[in-house]
């Protein structure tokens, strides 16, 4: 929790009655009034909640005049407020500024910059004592991961942007009460739009990037090109202009132009994260070793949790040149590691069978394990001596786990087995009961007979849509095993902005139709146009948005005709949003 507290301030009169006039310094004795203190969540942005602040301000200063509000904050710092309606989304290296200056007050200070104007900086110096480390500086080596435009791709990230998301209630289903959106735009910009409504709110994100194959087509954004550039360029287009290119391994820039994509996304994706989140990623050999290390720099190494491997293919490709490839990987980062929580599998035939009661102990079944380790100590190693008589020594090298005095009180409540007929190497019993969860630990290798392999997902899709119009859709068992990792609440978000045929939002409603929950998603799609020889083209389907869209109708009345006594209040709707240039003019409270 934090402090904040609403400060009212009166412009003091000019001496020679020449109207008011901001004096930062020294104020009239009346010309500043305070609020209540309040307490708020750390992650709480207290803009947010400021127009309540002045509310309550207004009825116990009532006919108080009030010509600035700001917040003011532990560290004394203070956060202008304005009833003047924001025209853009926020800029990330002024919220960045004034992090740092909350942390290092005495770091903040002000020069001159090239126009000759006064602006904020941080001193380096001072900072550097702050923090009492080594700092790198200038050409000195040091571990990093670089790429050409790299800091232009950071800036891109911070950088505001005046554009709206225009509702459109025709496409929509169920569009007045429903809480899921579909929101058709460059996903860039999009992320930049939800930071105002959803920041810290995600519970997971879900993303099926470009793959970077060679016939992947990736998003160049605001980086400059020539006219030959242009001309060589596919011609496909979002519709804000951002050019969408075919990356092939001839181009200088293959894993550049990947990166320079990637790597903002991802920024602005952490910040929408809950503090518990967690965000899943998939990719293929391509990109995997630049992935990985974009999302220890974005999200800190500390809190990678796992790479996980889907077996995506059922069969060998005999015809591969050297190895058939059968597997993708699903990157794994949570928001903060020490409070992430994963999801528990649910235990399965195969496990409880490995669990027996031979000896018919009152406390059920149990299996056995060794009690010999590899880490010798002097105190654990002492002969054992079986029921049948035998004498037993720890294997050569080894020690038993257990002093004398914990075997023996092992031993005392039958805990230590040694074979049916008493004379086997001793062992100790773990009963099914004492698992610490009721759950199995998920593993790393997620094998198509548990998930589903990548055909799977194309028959589903095909299926539904009486057509194969979309290439390499996942498959929703394995989507189900990610939503059960991410350890959703009944009310959680899912974030997916790289959606392409939806299978997240299917994958949503289909968990909300088992548990009851009502969890919520947000599709995010640029509408790249489909081949006009593709059977998606000919079926009517002129762009990847479309198809989305009409997957989640599908699935929704499947969901609710399969199942019509339990989903009644089943939410299968959502609002279609699309990304476009604000029309709108200086606009106030």
């Amino acid at each position: 929790m934090k402090k904040i507290c609403l400060i009212a301030r009166q412009n003091i009169i000019n001496a020679n009655g020449g109207g008011y006039h901001n004096d930062e310094g020294r104020r009239a004795l009346d010309g500043i009034r305070y609020g209540a203190v309040k307490d708020i969540e750390d992650d709480v942005n207290p803009l947010s909640i400021w127009h309540q602040l002045r509310q309550e301000f207004e009825v116990d200063n009532p006919g108080w005049r009030v010509d600035s509000y700001s917040i003011r904050l532990e560290d004394g710092s203070e956060i202008e407020c304005s009833d003047k309606l924001k025209m853009q989304t926020a800029n990330k290296a002024d919220e960045n500024f004034r992090k740092l200056a909350a942390m290092f007050p005495d770091a903040v200070t002000e020069t001159i910059n090239e126009n000759g104007e006064v602006v904020r900086a941080i001193d380096k110096d001072v900072l550097m004592q702050e923090i009492a480390c080594t700092v790198v500086d200038g050409n000195e080596e040091r571990y990093q991961f670089t790429w050409p435009d790299k800091k232009k791709s950071v800036l891109l990230a911070n950088a505001p942007i005046n554009k709206t998301l225009r509702p459109c209630r025709e496409e929509s289903v169920d569009f007045d009460t429903t809480e899921n959106l579909y929101i058709e735009g460059d996903n860039l910009e999009v992320l930049k739009l939800l930071q105002e409504t959803y920041l810290g709110k995600i519970k997971m994100i879900y993303i099926d990037p470009p793959y970077n194959t060679g016939n992947d087509f990736v998003y160049e954004d605001d980086f400059a090109q020539s006219t030959d550039e242009y001309l060589a360029n596919s011609g496909q287009f979002d519709d804000d202009g951002n050019r969408m290119v075919q990356n092939t391994e001839s181009n200088g820039r293959f894993h550049t132009d990947w990166l320079n994509m990637i790597y903002p996304r991802l920024k602005l994706a952490k910040d929408l994260l809950t503090y518990n989140g967690v965000i899943f990623i998939s990719i293929d050999d391509n990109e995997q070793e630049n992935l990985k290390k974009c999302c220890d720099e974005v999200f800190g190494g500390h809190n990678f949790v796992a790479q996980l491997i889907w077996e995506r293919a059922f069969s060998p490709k005999n015809d591969a040149r050297f190895i058939s490839n059968s597997h993708d990987y699903v990157l794994m980062y949570a928001k903060d590691i020490t409070q992430f929580v994963i999801g528990r599998l649910p235990r399965t035939e195969e496990a409880n069978a490995r669990y027996s009661n031979p000896d018919n102990d009152p406390r059920g079944v149990w299996m056995s394990s060794d009690i010999s380790v590899k880490t010798y100590n002097a105190e654990c190693d002492y002969p054992i001596t079986a029921p049948s008589g035998r004498v037993i020594e720890p294997p050569a090298g080894r020690c038993w786990r257990l002093s004398k005095k914990a075997f023996l009180e092992r031993l005392q409540d039958n805990r230590i087995w040694f074979g049916p007929d008493g004379n086997g190497v001793p062992r100790i019993k773990r009963f099914l009961t004492d698992l610490k969860h009721s759950g199995m630990a998920p593993t790393s290798i997620m094998s198509f007979k548990d998930v589903g392999h990548s055909q799977e997902g194309a028959q589903e899709v095909s299926k539904l849509l009486d057509g194969g119009f979309f290439s390499g859709p996942k498959p929703q068992r394995l989507m189900q095993r990610l939503l059960t990792l991410a350890n959703l609440e009944l009310d959680s978000i899912v974030l997916d902005f790289f959606s392409g045929s939806a299978s997240t939002a299917h994958a949503v409603m289909s968990k909300n139709s088992e548990d009851g929950g009502h969890r919520k998603f947000i599709m995010v799609q640029l509408p790249e146009k489909t081949d006009e020889k593709s059977e998606a083209y000919k079926a009517g389907y002129t762009n990847i948005c479309e198809i989305g869209k009409e997957r989640i109708r599908r699935a929704g009345k499947k969901i609710k005709g399969d199942s019509p006594l339990t989903t009644q209040g089943l939410d299968t709707g959502f609002r279609v949003l699309k990304y476009d240039t604000s029309n709108m003019k200086e606009v106030y409270y």
